[in-house]
């Protein structure tokens, strides 16, 4: 063979190769969560909104709740209270629609407790089941695909029956209402809410209910509640998200066992980069909402036995996660007004000064949000 042969189908290998691994990257480039930046984080492919439960205080309607979002230039919204609505007449739904629309903005829709005999349930809605159609009609007319329901909170567990019967009750009320749901083209996703339940366990009353018409509201925050490590909780229910209300927490240990103190978004001890990574490979489509609820503690007493009263089921594998995120952590202060300022508005500055600050990191930091 002569050198000049050899330099030739060298040449060739070398082109043959190049292509190869540019199909190849292009591929990967096609089927990949993320796209990479030399100036910055990895950029997920996920929609960036906040939950309108963040900014409380304000007491806005849905329309100024779009304008705010509109000009945090997020992708969604999350209105979780069906308050916000001055009407449920149908022109001003659309109206909203189309003014949600306009600001580029998707809208996703909640109200609360659908367990008639949950200790947090309002028959404000009148029974169970026309609050959860009410829900339902709302979120259709605003183009929402979820509208986001609770059990209840952390005391259900202490009732007659325990968690397990009031599970069974809010499926009951799911399967009463699946017809309209599935007409409508609305999942009913159901939030693992305030200590109400484990992951493991909105997973039984999801498949009880029928997962084709029901889904979950993955809330990271009250996964800490329930001695949960926030990235093992996205990991069960991932494939049932429908919707997000998520948050940080610092989470430390003291005496009786560990306190939470949810916090903006990259103050705390979860590793959200890890989280977002998982989060787009199990959630695809799925709107990331944040919902900062910061400045005050919350105990765990897993130290104290009458703590394990009420999680009877408890799984060790969950206490021991939980645990190494607590020895991670260090205390910090709940939050103070500042000194001669009127609590009210100490109170909204507060909590427009955390939504801002973690919509910000999840941009620059963590890489989420389709806008600029």
């Amino acid at each position: 063979m002569t050198a000049a042969i050899s330099a030739r189908i060298g040449q060739n290998l070398s082109r043959r190769a190049f292509v190869q691994r540019a199909g190849l990257a292009a591929a990967v480039t096609a089927i990949t969560p993320l796209a990479f930046s030399q100036d910055g984080p990895p950029k997920h492919a996920i929609k960036l909104g906040l939950d309108n439960f963040s900014v409380r205080a304000m007491g806005w309607k849905a329309a100024a709740l779009i304008d705010y979002a509109a000009s945090l230039k997020t992708d969604s919204l999350f209105i979780t209270d069906l308050d916000a609505f001055e009407s449920f007449d149908e022109p001003y739904l659309k109206g909203l629609k189309a003014k949600a629309a306009e600001a580029g903005l998707q809208i996703h829709v909640g109200t609360w407790s659908i367990c008639p005999t949950s200790t947090s349930f309002r028959n404000k809605w009148g029974t169970a089941e026309e609050h959860l159609g009410l829900g339902i009609r709302v979120a259709k007319a605003l183009g929402s695909p979820v509208i986001r329901v609770v059990l209840g909170t952390g005391k259900d567990r202490e009732s007659d029956g325990g968690i397990e019967a009031r599970i069974a009750d809010t499926v009951k009320v799911c399967k009463a209402l699946r017809n309209q749901a599935v007409d409508s083209a609305v999942k009913i996703a159901v939030e693992n809410h305030a200590g109400d339940m484990q992951s493991w366990e909105l997973v039984t009353l999801i498949e009880e209910a029928g997962k084709d018409y029901v889904g979950a509201n993955i809330d990271s925050g009250n996964a800490a509640w329930t001695f949960e490590d926030p990235l093992s909780n996205l990991e069960i229910l991932g494939p049932y998200i429908a919707t997000t209300s998520l948050r940080d927490s610092a989470i430390w240990e003291y005496a009786d066992g560990a306190k939470v103190q949810w916090t903006a978004m990259g103050e705390g001890v979860v590793d959200f980069k890890a989280y977002f990574k998982r989060f787009a490979e199990l959630c695809p489509g799925v709107p990331v909402h944040i919902e900062t609820i910061s400045g005050f503690p919350h105990e765990v007493p897993y130290l104290k036995p009458e703590f394990w009263k009420l999680f009877p089921k408890a799984r060790a594998s969950d206490l021991a996660k939980f645990i190494r995120l607590a020895k991670r952590g260090k205390a910090i202060p709940p939050y103070q007004p500042p000194s001669g300022k009127d609590r009210k508005q100490a109170e909204k500055d507060y909590q427009k000064e955390q939504i801002e600050q973690s919509i910000h990191y999840c941009k620059e930091s963590l890489g989420l949000g389709l806008k600029a």
